[in-house]
């Protein structure tokens, strides 16, 4: 099902080049708003603001597809977990102590991370140019939380927030892999708002938590606008544009946009956080390309 959207979205480039730029700022903004919005919280307000723009969407395919919830419960709670508490939350934990250039260019291992746990979880055969692929892309993520100290990364004590990225990434990748268990009836909005409102459901105790550790918001102009962007643009246009954009163009060709985001992410955080890529930066999103182009790079045929 394609969502409706204005004649000037008819570009399906167009709406998968914005999907990354929304997607960009939301790891910047998570930056740049951790002093006034927990993790958690952003988590939470980011996906209640989805919540109650995409429920007049899936609203009116309640009764006809209502009853596939109980039937298709552990996938959906699977997934909400994965791609609604999980990952997020994992991302905005990490922003708290790395930088939002790091976060961006882990994200991009994404990829690489999908086809390693679908080799291990679902046997998937991999090819010699695959397992070099994953090889040099680990050994770009390796550069960036290193800070291009390769060489004592071994008595190196990691950026906690580096490490929380890195988990985000691997609960995304088994998120991208769980997508082959979705009912495959449901519309995409009424599937989008049965998962957001579990994943509300997983978040509200940890929530709860937060705040009762005396981590509370503090409301003003530019938080507000923040928790506006994040649940506006990626969460809720972000998915319509891609769904969209995987429906005209296909969702290989699609995906291959998502590697916008380390171009989107580091000038964002350059212009707004004033955050300067180093060499290191570089080094390693040069090896996680370089991996991912060996790992999805079609074998000749004779």
């Amino acid at each position: 099902m394609k969502p409706e959207l204005p004649r000037w979205c008819g570009n399906p480039y167009l709406l998968l080049t914005l999907t990354a730029l929304f997607w960009s700022g939301n790891m910047v903004l998570g930056r740049g708003i951790r002093a006034d919005v927990p993790p958690i919280a952003l988590a939470f307000w980011r996906w209640l603001i989805a919540f109650t723009l995409v429920l007049p969407l899936a609203l009116p395919h309640w009764q006809t597809h209502a009853p596939g919830i109980r039937r298709h419960l552990p996938a959906l709670l699977l997934l909400a977990a994965l791609g609604i508490a999980g990952y997020n939350t994992l991302a905005y934990l990490a922003l708290q102590t790395t930088s939002a250039t790091n976060a961006v260019l882990l994200n991009a291992f994404i990829p690489i991370a999908t086809i390693t746990l679908a080799w291990v979880f679902f046997k998937k055969a991999l090819s010699s140019l695959e397992v070099l692929g994953v090889a040099i892309s680990l050994l770009g993520a390796l550069t960036i939380i290193a800070r291009g100290e390769l060489a004592s990364l071994t008595a190196l004590v990691p950026n906690s927030g580096d490490l929380w990225m890195l988990a985000a990434v691997l609960v995304w990748a088994c998120y991208t892999l769980g997508l082959q268990f979705r009912p495959p009836d449901m519309p995409p909005m009424f599937l989008l708002a049965v998962l957001i409102a579990f994943g509300l459901l997983m978040l509200a105790p940890f929530y709860l938590w937060e705040i009762l550790a005396g981590r509370s918001l503090h409301l003003h102009a530019g938080s507000l606008l923040g928790l506006a962007y994040v649940g506006i643009f990626p969460s809720f246009i972000g998915y319509i544009f891609y769904n969209r954009g995987v429906a005209e163009v296909g969702a290989s060709r699609a995906s291959l946009f998502i590697h916008l985001m380390p171009v989107f992410g580091t000038l964002l955080a350059a212009l707004f956080l004033d955050e300067r890529p180093s060499l290191y930066h570089l080094l390693g999103i040069s090896l996680i390309f370089t991996g991912i182009a060996l790992a999805t790079r079609k074998p000749t045929r004779p």
